[in-house]
Formats: structure tokens, C-alpha cells, sequence
């Protein structure tokens, strides 16, 4: 399959899983009546608590997870591949949790999975301040996944800004990438469209970026703009700031194209570091 729709479902998750998973649902179902056979969602599609403790609190074991059983169900229904932004999930013999992203394939079985790797620790200036690392176990392995679509490698949100991890997706064989995410507006509308556009052009890949949007307990905002974006760096579809779905007609011949005449996966050249 060189070509097939994809589609980014945008939502404002709160604190009510049963709510968020059946809002997610309908623009999923909608997004599969457009075309879409590859649906992706954002990070804490399932869930987005603050502090802690609540996380802590909402958090499952794999095996036991509602929302993986209902994202499983979800996929065998829509008979398409789904990217599960994140779950938050507990971790045996760990106080904190994984923030997990699942792949799941048409058969509703789950294909592979990635933990977050890096923690969102930052302290920005208008006096936010963020540390996944106390609540969150980073994750220590990249993952990259074949599915009936294309061969995709998996990110979640603060990870964009590490293009090496990009990159060796790109070098494994990845055409697609995505980047799933609950982009703080703040840092959203400084870098959003930005990072991920560098992303695709570094690649040749086309990156998927499913997002939060709104407002969401304890006071955070997300940006919005869940983006599809081709390996030339052009954006094919914006999902603005309101929930809902967006998609786009991935072509994998554009990954070739613009690998042959920008080959900077073939350019490397061996420096000494400073």
C-alpha cells in the first residue's frame, strides 16, 4: 500500500475516562466514514488529571487497562490501524506510571507499544512550571512498528524536541512518524508547527501529530493544531483549536521523491564533537 487516508482525532480530555473515551470514539468513527484507515490520538486521550496523586490514582495495569480493551474493540469495529497517543499506566514495583502509546492493528491486537522517553521538566518564563519526571517512569527504548499503512515510529510530545530519535526512525526504515501530544499552549504557540515541520524535512517522513486542545483541571491549557504534515515540510491539514478530526491522503512515493533530492540520511559524515 503506497497510498491511504490518515486521520488525527483532537480532543480536550478531562478527568472523566468513560466521557473521553466515547467523545473520542465519535471522531474516530466519523474520521473512518472520511476514509481514514490509520487513526491516531492524542497523548492522555483517556485521561488528563492533575497532580500526582490522581494520576497515580487513574492509572491501570496493562492487562487490566478499560481504555486498552476499548481501543482494542474500537479498532476490530473500524477495521483500521489505531495509534493510541497514551494511557497512563502502572508499572510493577514503580510508584510512578508509564505514559504509554499503543499501537493497534485492525484485528484489534495490540502491535507494539513505546513508553515516553523524555520527561517534560521545564520551568518557563510567565511562572509554569512542569515535572513529568516525578509522577512519570521514562521510557528507555524506541519503537518502531510495520503496520498495514506504512512503518511508523513512535513518539509522545516533549520527545519532538530530539531529533536524533527522529532520525534513526527515518534510518530504520520509518516513512511515517507519530508525535502525539498535549502541547502546552505557551510552548505551542511559540514552537508547535515548528518542531514538527523540522521533523518531516529532517526525515523525509511524513509526521502525524495528533493533539489535546482547550482547557483541562488544575488550569492547563493545550494548543490544539493537530497537524499532518509531507516529508517537503508542507502542512497538509491544521486542526485548529476546537475538537474534532482532521485528515489527509498520505502518498509514500512522496518519501522517495523527496529523499532523492534532498539525501540527507545518505549525507552523514564522521566529525569529532567539541
Amino acid at each position: 500500500m503506497t497510498r491511504f487516508t490518515a486521520a488525527c482525532v483532537q480532543v480536550n480530555s478531562r478527568d472523566d475516562m468513560h466521557d473521553n473515551l466515547a467523545r473520542a470514539a465519535i471522531y474516530a468513527r466519523d474520521a473512518h466514514a472520511a476514509g481514514a484507515r490509520l487513526i491516531t490520538f492524542p497523548e492522555n486521550v483517556s485521561m488528563m488529571s492533575f497532580g500526582g496523586d490522581k494520576v497515580r490514582a487513574a492509572a491501570y495495569a496493562e492487562k487490566d487497562h478499560p481504555a486498552l480493551a476499548f481501543f482494542s474493540d474500537l479498532a476490530r469495529e473500524l477495521e483500521s490501524t489505531l495509534i493510541v497517543g497514551s494511557l497512563h499506566v502502572s508499572v510493577p514495583g514503580e510508584d510512578r506510571v508509564a505514559n504509554r502509546c499503543y499501537a493497534i492493528g485492525p484485528d484489534g491486537a495490540v502491535l507494539t507499544s513505546y513508553d515516553k522517553i523524555h520527561m517534560f521538566d521545564v520551568d518557563l518564563a510567565n511562572g509554569e512550571s512542569y515535572r513529568e519526571s516525578k509522577t512519570f517512569r521514562p521510557g528507555d527504548a524506541a519503537r518502531l512498528v510495520k503496520t498495514d499503512q506504512a512503518d511508523i515510529g513512535l513518539a509522545i510530545c516533549y520527545d519532538v524536541r530530539f531529533p536524533h530519535l527522529f532520525r534513526g526512525y527515518a534510518k530504520a526504515g520509518a516513512t511515517v512518524l507519530t508525535i502525539p501530544a498535549a502541547f502546552t499552549r505557551t510552548t505551542g504557540q511559540a514552537h508547535w508547527h515548528t518542531l514538527l515541520r523540522a521533523r518531516a524535512i529532517e526525515t523525509g517522513c511524513f509526521v502525524i501529530a495528533a493533539a489535546q486542545c482547550g482547557d483541562h483541571p488544575g488550569d492547563r491549557q493545550t494548543f490544539g493544531h493537530s497537524l499532518i504534515i509531507d516529508p517537503w515540510g508542507v502542512v497538509l491539514a491544521d486542526g485548529g483549536t476546537e475538537p474534532g478530526f482532521i485528515t489527509a491522503e498520505i502518498d509514500l512515493e512522496r518519501v522517495n521523491e523527496v529523499r532523492v533530492m534532498v539525501p540527507s540520511l545518505r549525507n552523514d559524515h564522521d566529525y569529532s564533537p567539541a
